[in-house]
């Protein structure tokens, strides 16, 4: 099943807005409701597929000589044309078919991933790889002028592999959570990633853009769930991998985790499993400010026990109800009092008891008020739900985006209040004062994720109103000593963000990569990475004036740091 083209997930599950919601949003925000009709998808006017007759051969020969794995249809092109954020939502919203792929292709297999790549560079083809198209960054939005196809790797859903004596499964790219979850369950395995996008994302842009689970604090990230990889380049395959760990000199995993399809195509992936939780509590506690939440929850982080699950919601999204989306259609749902932690156990009845049992002592060191099982229970029903708020948001006529950071813990306070000040101040300034929350929701032992909701009147451009107030973020996180993104990607979005990040001899060293493995430039132009501006990417540069002319004289062998 394929995800609404305009919207987020199966349109059997979208929900009007609560009355009182639409009220909150007409008497707080001076929201109003829209007053044209939705398009629907026969209405779109897409352009024809540039797709040449050579080139579809060639596509067609390269997944196995079966037509009907490479598609050019009008409803397919546009179920891959961008991906679910608000800005990408309202542009397709609105008609703007200008970035669908010429064709959407389908290969069952590493093999048939390298002929797609080899056919793409011999036809001047862009090549975009398609998990679930769930990115909210830009990145499957590629730039430049040349005709691409979208990768679509669904075909590719098995479980390869299985080693319960090292606790590793190999599994295919494509292949979605859901799934990844019930093959691993038949052999008494969960991994343990659950972010917002679960229900649709794959295994393969889990790993692509570093993706973070709302179990993180007891799992962990999925990119330390990769113990090894394959990565399909129109150079060739690139393995990487042997072992849990390794002195083997740079870890050529780490180079391809969040690589975003512009170094290759991840086709499979070895991953840490761990045995199924025999038991799952989720509960609720109170504290009186987010400042003294996040000082409990990095007692936790910091000194233990940590939960499976450990989030705090500021007391904006706590009070309207935000915090626990199950319960944002009930009479209470609009009150709330402070700030609202959701903590979870999971794994064997007894080590779970315990942790429980440690961590609500801290908790109530640090100001927590024990709230019971039902807040917890509420959070777990609707954790998967927020996307489909969102746009509920959009068709009442509000504007609703979202933007996550993460810092070491003494800069969270500062880069919290830059954050909401920034975004605050342009969009009143713009005339539509916004309603700003954010929940920290990834805690590690020195810093924590930050994760901002604004919602807002959408004003005449909604894509145009946005983007001072993206960039005043964007400045906010870098002066406050944040990162860019913690789990949501780079894409085209956040792009200039991580070049400065990254700085101009990072930026030269993973240019120098992508040559090496994608000479024609092909995969994902312009995401993660700005196009190569050199003419021929393969033309052999003049020597760096910074460089000497002649190497310095070898040195002799020195003694092992050992």
């Amino acid at each position: 099943m394929d995800m609404l083209w305009s919207g987020w997930g199966d349109p059997a599950r979208a929900a009007a807005l609560p009355r009182a919601v639409t009220d909150l949003l007409r008497e707080l925000l001076g929201v109003t409701p829209r007053t044209d009709p939705p398009l629907a998808l026969e209405d779109l006017a897409v352009p024809a597929s540039p797709l040449t007759p050579a080139a579809r051969a060639a596509l067609v020969a390269a997944v196995g000589g079966e037509p009907a794995h490479v598609r050019t249809d009008t409803e397919t092109r546009v179920r891959h044309t961008r991906g679910k954020s608000t800005p990408d939502l309202l542009r397709i919203r609105r008609g703007e078919t200008d970035r669908a792929p010429a064709a959407v292709v389908l290969p069952a297999g590493h093999e048939e991933v390298l002929a797609v790549l080899r056919a793409c560079a011999a036809h001047g083809l862009a090549c975009v790889p398609f998990g679930g198209g769930t990115s909210v960054v830009g990145g499957l939005a590629p730039e430049g002028a040349r005709p691409f196809l979208a990768l679509d790797l669904r075909r590719m859903d098995r479980l390869l592999a299985l080693d319960p004596v090292s606790r590793t499964a190999t599994l295919q790219s494509g292949l979605r959570a859901p799934d990844a979850e019930a093959l691993l369950a038949a052999h008494g395995f969960t991994l343990g990633h659950f972010p917002q996008s679960y229900e649709w994302a794959t295994l393969g842009g889990f790993a692509a853009a570093r993706s973070s689970g709302q179990a993180s604090a007891g799992y962990g990230r999925f990119d330390e769930m990769v113990l090894g990889l394959t990565l399909a380049t129109p150079e060739g395959t690139l393995e990487a991998g042997r072992a849990p760990r390794s002195a083997a000199g740079p870890d050529l995993r780490q180079l391809v985790l969040g690589s975003e399809g512009a170094l290759g195509v991840i086709t499979s992936v070895t991953v840490r499993v761990r045995p199924a939780p025999r038991s799952r509590v989720y509960e609720g506690w109170r504290f009186d400010s987010f400042e003294g939440g996040a000082t409990a929850l990095r007692r936790l982080a910091q000194d233990g026990p940590r939960p499976t699950v450990l989030r705090l919601s500021d007391e904006t999204e706590t009070l309207v109800g935000l915090a626990r989306p199950g319960r944002l259609d009930s009479p209470d749902a609009l009150r709330g009092e402070g700030c609202l932690a959701v903590t979870g156990y999971e794994g064997a009845e007894e080590d779970t008891a315990h942790r429980r049992e440690r961590a609500a002592a801290v908790l109530r060191d640090c100001g927590g008020t024990y709230l019971g099982e039902e807040p917890g229970a509420h959070w777990a029903e609707g954790r998967y739900s927020a996307p489909y708020l969102r746009d509920s948001l959009l068709d009442a006529g509000a504007f609703a985006e979202t933007l996550e950071t993460a810092a070491f813990w003494s800069r969270l306070p500062g880069l919290y209040a830059a954050v909401r000040e920034a975004l605050t101040t342009t969009l009143t300034e713009a005339g539509t004062p916004p309603l700003v929350m954010c929940h920290i929701s990834h805690v590690y032992e020195n810093g924590a994720s930050l994760y901002f909701t604004v919602v807002s009147a959408q004003g005449t451009d909604p894509v145009a109103h946005w983007a001072p107030a993206k960039r005043a973020a964007g400045e906010a996180i870098w002066a406050a000593g944040g990162t860019i993104s913690h789990h949501h990607g780079i894409g085209t979005d956040h792009r200039e963000g991580y070049l400065r990040e990254a700085g101009p001899l990072g930026i030269e060293a993973l240019r120098a990569v992508k040559r090496r493995l994608d000479p024609e430039g092909i995969l994902n132009p312009g995401v993660l990475l700005p196009e190569d501006p050199r003419p021929d990417p393969s033309a052999p540069r003049a020597p760096s004036a910074a460089r000497p002319a002649a190497s310095a004289p070898a040195r002799p062998g020195t003694p092992s740091a050992d």
